[in-house]
C-alpha cells in the first residue's frame, strides 16, 4: 500500500471520525439537508439560494478541519498546501469536466452520485457512514454556505 495513499485515508476519516460537523447555514432560502435530494446525478439549485464565495470555498477546501479535500485530491492551485492526496482524481480542470449542479450533487451525497463504495464523504448528508463518531451524527461536515462555497471555489478550477 503506497504511503501516500494511508495518509490521504486517514485524512478522509478524521473528517468523518473528528473535524468540525456543522447545520445549514443562516440563510432563510436554506435547502435543509432532508429535502438536498439527488435526481439523476445532479442537484440544480443553490442550497442557500444564492452563489458561494470562491475566495472562502478555497479556505474551506484546503481546511483540514472542514472540507479536507487535499487529503484525497491533488489541486495545482494550491501546490503551496503540503500533502496533496492520490486517491480520488485530481481536481485540476474540474469545472470543465463537471457542471455546477453534478458538483453539488457530489458535494451533497458523493454515494449516490460516485457509488456506496466511494470512501469520499457526502458533505451535506445527515448520515455519514458506519465509522461517525456519536456526538456528530446527525450532523453535516458543512453547511449549506460552505458548500456553496467549495462549488464556487471548484469552478474556478479550469
Amino acid at each position: 500500500m503506497k504511503k501516500s495513499f494511508v495518509i490521504a485515508f486517514a485524512a478522509a476519516g478524521a473528517v468523518l471520525l473528528g473535524a468540525t460537523y456543522s447545520q445549514a447555514g443562516s440563510h432563510s432560502n436554506t435547502v435543509s439537508p432532508e429535502m438536498a435530494m439527488i435526481k439523476d446525478g445532479t442537484f440544480e439549485k443553490s442550497l442557500t439560494g444564492g452563489a458561494g464565495d470562491a475566495e472562502k470555498g478555497k479556505k474551506t477546501f484546503a481546511n483540514r478541519k472542514l472540507g479536507n479535500c487535499l487529503a484525497c485530491h491533488a489541486n495545482k492551485d494550491l501546490a503551496s498546501q503540503p500533502f496533496h492526496g492520490e486517491v480520488g482524481p485530481s481536481l485540476d480542470g474540474v469545472a470543465g469536466r463537471y457542471e455546477e449542479k453534478q458538483l453539488r450533487a457530489i458535494m451533497i451525497n458523493s454515494k449516490s452520485v460516485l457509488g456506496e463504495a466511494t470512501i469520499m464523504p457526502s458533505f451535506y448528508r445527515l448520515e455519514n457512514g458506519i465509522r461517525t463518531m456519536k456526538k456528530f451524527k446527525g450532523k453535516t461536515i458543512l453547511n449549506a454556505e460552505q458548500v456553496e462555497d467549495v462549488i464556487a471555489y471548484l469552478k474556478t478550477l479550469k
